[in-house]
């Protein structure tokens, strides 16, 4: 049986691009690359790429790039995406509970919720984690967001997507957040590829800092750092607070 996540990137490449927290990239790229010291021999993992938006971007700017997800269709548009721009990007199909990779990557991103945190329970998502890790080499860098459980403890999750959604974006309804799992069930809205309604039963794990801490350092990572994550304008003068609905977390194996 198919899961939630699943089913909403199955036929979804060319209206997720239109989404309006797919609009950041640029920016967001320009953090990455200053992380990096602009240093082109970086070799970069880009876990649950989706379309390829920051894959694409940072190969265009001169990276090496590998590009993993879990959707035939996002990766279809990826591949689509770059052809248009006559980049030549390896994008692969895989889950990332179980990558292939071994210390083979010296920067591994994970941005807008790519892959974590959306498994279904709290050991698939350290699963990824876990992958993440074994994916850099000795020194190297994992940069991802994820969603800021500090943000439902003071604000409703319900009020700022419906104040966050533009035209023609998913739409999120019958919100109820769970205090004793940190996970917001919803109902998630889109109109697929073919211009099909899709209603979906969705959850979603949010994390407070001292978790993600706590579950980066058991992965042996030395520095975690972690701020608050503006859309296209990540930076380490975020502190973060609870309004950040993200957070943006930059570790060092």
């Amino acid at each position: 049986m198919q899961k939630w996540y699943e089913k909403l990137f199955e036929n979804y490449g060319l209206n997720y691009d239109n989404e309006s927290f797919a609009q950041g990239t640029s920016g967001e790229c320009d953090f990455i690359e200053k992380e990096i010291a602009y240093d082109k021999q970086t070799r970069i993992l880009d876990i649950g790429c989706g379309t390829g938006r920051h894959s694409i971007e940072l190969t265009r700017r001169g990276y090496k790039v590998t590009g993993i997800d879990l959707s035939d269709s996002l990766l279809k548009r990826a591949n689509e995406k770059a052809l248009e721009q006559n980049l030549k990007i390896d994008f692969r199909q895989h889950d990332a509970r179980e990558l292939p990779f071994s210390e083979d990557y010296d920067l591994a991103i994970m941005i807008c919720e790519g892959a974590f945190p959306l498994m279904e329970t709290d050991e698939m998502n350290y699963q990824i984690l876990q992958n993440a890790a074994k994916a850099l080499k000795k020194n190297g860098v994992l940069i991802f967001t994820t969603l800021n459980g500090l943000f439902p403890l003071f604000h409703s999750v319900k009020d700022f997507l419906a104040m966050e959604k533009q035209e023609g974006n998913a739409a999120y309804n019958d919100n109820a957040f769970d205090l004793m799992t940190f996970r917001d069930h919803n109902i998630t809205s889109i109109r697929d590829d073919s211009g099909n309604m899709i209603d979906l039963e969705c959850n979603e794990r949010y994390y407070i800092p001292a978790e993600i801490t706590w579950l980066l350092k058991s992965l042996n990572f030395k520095t975690i750092d972690i701020y608050g994550a503006k859309l296209g304008a990540f930076s380490r003068n975020d502190n973060l607070t609870t309004g950040d609905f993200e957070m943006l977390v930059i570790a060092e194996k």
